[in-house]
Formats: structure tokens, C-alpha cells, sequence
């Protein structure tokens, strides 16, 4: 279905308007975005007894979205996750990028993408957003140019189509930053039940940086069947310890630069299934642990494992990996990214 006009919503510090999106489906769902941040600001969508209800979590205001420290909702970049110490090298330079997570840098910095206005066209049935990123934002090089293009399919799946450009070699790796609760009547996410198609991930230290690949065989990482998010966290798992929790880089299995699906996620009371497919190398899950104090779409206040986060991305600090290059986007080359959130009832 076409997306609706624009509706104002809020402004940035200098008086910018900003403005919401609806996008809806032939089975009542429906979505809407801001053009801060290219943000996922709702998202209804049918339980199993065909009753709408909020599969996303979100803010009241687009002042609670710039005044956060969460990145709900959000298009989070120049470069998703982090880098540790807000340092890298590219073609014998070095650079220095916003320091805004302890030492380390995280989701494009202080200022990074989650916090830009967007421009914002239709064409159809999708939404179109696009940012022209300057040379230095954030610290990072090269004037860069990316288009995200949004649909809502009537089978309940959320697309989201990047492209990007640049005019210097530049780090680039861009996700979706959503938070899930598919079950709208109970502010917790530990029943929810996860299987992820990986046989690795990437163990972290205190910093939550990669310090090497590891098997999920006997841990508590280990998705590969389906298992309830909160039955592994109290596990004696050590990297569970570091972060309180999951927060952890999966390696899914097949290609990347293949569209696969990485991950499922059940809700048992609603009926609700989240799954999600990408062509990206890693997929980043948060389980939700330091919500506590962030204010909800009602004025409420959520909680730790309010929602969790999957996010398809690069892995994190790439850039200062054996496998640096691959995360660098080039001139004349087009970098494009497709990810797919469906939510339906089997």
C-alpha cells in the first residue's frame, strides 16, 4: 500500500522540523519512521488471535530520541558496534573517530547517523531516505552518500535496501538499531524463544571488544536450537559476566552477500514470530540488559530485558582485523546492504 504523507513530529536544537511516515499492509499492519535517524518509531502488527499490538519499543518525543543514549529504533553509522579505541588505519593513515563508549568508539559516535536528519521521499510503496554524511563527520573520511529504501510487504516483512557512496576510502557498516518485545502486554523479553543459525561468535573482552572467534558447542551462546533468551543468562558463562548478559557478535552460517535467514525468535503467549534475513556478515545480539531508565512511548520507564536487539552488520572493530578491507567502502564502488524483519503468526 502507498506510504502515507509526511505528519510533523518535533524539531531538531536549530528548528528543523522533523516528520513521521506511516507504512502499511493489506493485513493491518502498519509502521512508521521518523527522518531522525531513519528511525523505527512503531510497529503494530497482528498477534494470533488478529489483535494489533506494539512489536517495537520506542520513545514518547523526537526530544527523548535526541536526548537518548540507546539508539532506539535507529540507523546507527558511520560504523555500527564498535572500534576499539576509536582508532584505525586505512591506506597508511591514521585516524581518530568519536571516543563515546568508555575508551572505544560505538555506533558512529556522538553525533553519528541515529541523530541526522534524513532527507525523505515515496516513490509507492516505499519510503525513501537518504544522507549525505561530510567529510570528518564523526571523525571518519570521505564525503559519504547513502539511500535507504523501506517497505512494508502484506506477508508482515519489513525491507530495508541500502546503498552507499563514497568519495575517499572510508569504514562503512550500517543496521538497523530496533528493539523487540513481540508480546505487547508483558514488558520482559526472557520468555521470548531465539534460534540462531550460527556456530560461532565472536568473544569479547571487558570492553566488549573481539578477541577471537569461539564455538557455541557447550556454552550458553548455543542457539542452534530454539531456547528461551532468559534460561542462559545466568549460566557460568564468563562472557556472559562481562556484559550482564548477551551482547555478542554471532557468525550465521552460509555466505555473506547472500540473503539467509540468521535468526528466529518466538513469543509463546502471543503467538508472534520474528525472523530475520541478511546478507551481512555478523549479527550482533543484545539482549536488552541496560534499558533500566530509558522512557517509553507512553511515558513509562522500561526496565533491563525490556526488548532485544539483532543486528546485521560488519563484525565488530573489522577495521583493525585481518579482515580490515573488507569493511572499507571505495570510490566508483556501490556498497549496498539488504536485511529483512518479517513478523507474522505461524
Amino acid at each position: 500500500m502507498p506510504v502515507s504523507t509526511a505528519t510533523a513530529w518535533g524539531q531538531l536544537p536549530d528548528g528543523t522540523p522533523l516528520h513521521r511516515w506511516t507504512l502499511r499492509n493489506a493485513r493491518g499492519g502498519q509502521v512508521e519512521i521518523s527522518d531522525l535517524g531513519a528511525t523505527l518509531l512503531s510497529w503494530q502488527s497482528p498477534d494470533r488471535h488478529g489483535r494489533l499490538g506494539e512489536v517495537v519499543l520506542g520513545h514518547p518525543t523526537a526530544q527523548h530520541y535526541l536526548d537518548s543514549n540507546a539508539y532506539m529504533g535507529a540507523v546507527v553509522g558511520r560504523w555500527a558496534n564498535r572500534i576499539r579505541g576509536g582508532r584505525f588505519r586505512l591506506d597508511g593513515i591514521d585516524y581518530k573517530v568519536d571516543r563515546n563508549d568508555g575508551g572505544n568508539h560505538l555506533h558512529g559516535g556522538h553525533d553519528g547517523f541515529h541523530r541526522h536528519r534524513w532527507d525523505a521521499d515515496t516513490d509507492g510503496d516505499d519510503l525513501v531516505l537518504r544522507l549525505v554524511s561530510p567529510e570528518g563527520d564523526g571523525g571518519f573520511p570521505g564525503e559519504l552518500r547513502v539511500d535507504l529504501r523501506v517497505r512494508l510487504e502484506d506477508d508482515g516483512t519489513l525491507d530495508l535496501r541500502y546503498e552507499a557512496t563514497s568519495d575517499a576510502p572510508t569504514p562503512l557498516s550500517l543496521t538497523a538499531h530496533p528493539y523487540f518485545n513481540l508480546n505487547d502486554r508483558r514488558p520482559d523479553i526472557r520468555d521470548h524463544v531465539i534460534r540462531i543459525g550460527a556456530d560461532e561468535f565472536l568473544a569479547i573482552d571487558a570492553g566488549a571488544i573481539p578477541v577471537g572467534r569461539q564455538h557455541v558447542a557447550g556454552t550458553a551462546f548455543d542457539f542452534r536450537e530454539p531456547a528461551p533468551i532468559g534460561s542462559r543468562l545466568h549460566w557460568p558463562d564468563p562472557q556472559l559476566r562481562l556484559v550482564g548478559g548477551f551482547d555478542h557478535c554471532y557468525v550465521p552460517r552460509g555466505p555473506a552477500g547472500t540473503l539467509r535467514t540468521v535468526a528466529v525468535v518466538t513469543e509463546p503467549s502471543s503467538g508472534r514470530r520474528l525472523t530475520i534475513d541478511t546478507d551481512r556478515p555478523g549479527l550482533q545480539f543484545y539482549s536488552g540488559q541496560k534499558l533500566t531508565g530509558q522512557t517509553g512511548r507512553h511515558g513509562d520507564t522500561y526496565g533491563p530485558f525490556a526488548g532485544f536487539a539483532l543486528e546485521a552488520q560488519a563484525f565488530p572493530d573489522q577495521v583493525n582485523g585481518p579482515d580490515a578491507d573488507g569493511a572499507i567502502l571505495r570510490p566508483g564502488v556501490v556498497w549496498r546492504q539488504h536485511t529483512r524483519y518479517r513478523v507474522d503468526t505461524p
